[in-house]
């Protein structure tokens, strides 16, 4: 079998408050981007790793790979207008029936280990998805109030995001929908079961400034 690891580096930093993306923001000393590609180059299944960018940060991303002697083998594709057409511009590169795993470029802290879980239970089961459960109590907003809501039946999903590559090609022939608002709903909106496993409190997408200020605290 062929393990790929689709990395998806679409954010524009404005809830960072930052003019650079928040995927070069720097996290002990080089761009978060690069903790991010690191972690699935030493993953043991040593996935081909495809990084997908908005075209006018290739020759940034290019300059700073230079500047840090960042040499981790990966294939540069252009992004698309959200997120759904940016993961189908990266899949379109893969020819051949393989294990692939979609991650956002801003979770620098994924640690080998459910990276390669995360493989392990796609080629068993099809595909895999990470979460974690909520520590706070949970309410539904409507529109003049608010309802609780049973925390042990809601969990928060996380990537990467791992699927058979036949699952994933036929599922990003769909049009594109507001619906999909990660690669699972994708899927399952084309009638494949998905299933979970327990992710990592340290997976953290980062996001705000503040998630970059915990990201160098657990990171030390």
């Amino acid at each position: 079998m062929k393990y790929y690891a689709i990395i998806v580096g679409g954010g524009s930093g404005k809830r960072m408050d930052s003019v650079l993306p928040k995927q070069f923001l720097l996290l002990k000393n080089k761009p978060i981007l690069m903790h991010t590609i690191e972690k699935f180059s030493n993953c043991a299944y040593l996935p081909k790793i495809i990084l997908v960018l908005h075209a006018d940060l290739h020759e940034y991303w290019k300059e700073l790979c230079i500047k840090y002697n960042f040499e981790i083998p990966h294939l540069l594709v252009t992004g698309g207008e959200q997120r759904f057409h940016s993961v189908r511009n990266g899949l379109k590169v893969i020819k051949e029936n393989a294990i692939v795993a979609i991650h956002d470029a801003v979770r620098p802290l994924v640690s080998t280990q459910l990276i390669t879980k995360a493989f392990d239970i796609a080629e068993d089961k099809g595909n895999a998805i990470p979460y974690i459960k909520p520590s706070e109590t949970v309410r539904k907003l409507n529109k003049n109030n608010s309802k609780v809501i049973d925390r042990e039946k809601v969990v928060l999903v996380q990537t990467p995001q791992t699927f058979e590559s036949i699952q994933l090609k036929k599922a990003y022939q769909q049009p594109y929908s507001v619906e999909f608002t990660d690669d699972a709903s994708v899927v399952e909106k084309n009638g494949i079961q998905i299933h979970l496993f327990e992710g990592e409190r340290n997976n953290i997408k980062i996001t705000y400034p503040e998630d970059l200020t915990l990201a160098k605290l657990l990171i030390e």
